[in-house]
């Protein structure tokens, strides 16, 4: 094995990781039972915990999941 697929693997790992942060907070999002505190929090964890696989991407996180999130948490207080 060389280093090079060494770091691959370890990429592909941290990204499975980061799907499955950000479908597990998703969808305790969608769940609609938490208060607003609450999700602002859970938003606010899921960030440190992508940040942690992925120090340098802090401007990616904001674009993508971010809006993402505060969609999602827009959407459910609607329905509620």
């Amino acid at each position: 094995m060389s280093g090079r697929d060494d770091a691959l693997r370890e990429e592909n790992r941290k990204m499975q990781f980061l799907r499955l942060i950000v479908d597990a907070t998703a969808a305790r999002l969608r769940q609609g039972d938490l208060s607003t505190m609450e999700a602002l929090a859970l938003i606010s964890e899921t960030k440190k915990a992508v940040l942690r696989l992925f120090p340098d991407k802090e401007e990616t996180y904001d674009l993508i999941y971010k809006s993402r999130f505060e969609r999602i948490l827009k959407e459910t207080m609607e329905s509620n």
